[in-house]
């Protein structure tokens, strides 16, 4: 079982990390997913973080965003101990980074405490993001991250 694949190893890895990440948003934007949906969302989304972990060129970047990512859709899925654990790891990746990443860390952060029913919590982490959110130079992104932030309850 050892025998080196006939494709390119570090060309599938590119694809699906890619791929699968994207094949979770599309499961993200769904209005309305069925129960097979969440999990492959689930699914599709944990195998873009295996995949990323597996390429030379991957940053921290990439970790912050796939570890966020994860934090979503455990919260989309009421799972919220995971969410936070996921929110939590994109924290830690996005310290020292552009104030964007460790802004939506916050956001996940957010996310996960609402599915808890963390009202506090909540308001701490919002309050920490949009902060962060004052300082994010690009106006597109600013916008993008306040989007997300108005929708936490």
């Amino acid at each position: 079982m050892n025998k080196l694949p006939s494709f390119d190893l570090a060309e599938s890895h590119r694809y699906f990390a890619a791929h699968c990440f994207n094949k979770t948003w599309d499961f993200i934007d769904k209005p309305s997913r069925t129960e097979e949906e969440g999990e492959e969302m689930l699914h599709t989304c944990l195998a873009s973080l295996w995949h990323w972990s597996q390429r030379d060129d991957a940053t921290t970047e990439n970790f912050s965003v796939g570890y966020w990512q994860a934090s979503r859709v455990f919260a989309l899925l009421g799972r919220a101990d995971d969410a936070r654990k996921y929110a939590r790891r994109s924290l830690e990746k996005s310290r020292g980074l552009a104030p964007f990443y460790e802004g939506y860390a916050y956001e996940a952060l957010a996310r996960s405490e609402s599915v808890a029913g963390n009202h506090e919590k909540v308001k701490e982490y919002l309050a920490q993001a949009r902060k962060l959110c004052e300082t994010v130079k690009d106006e597109e992104s600013k916008k993008l991250l306040l989007g997300d932030l108005d929708q936490i309850k």
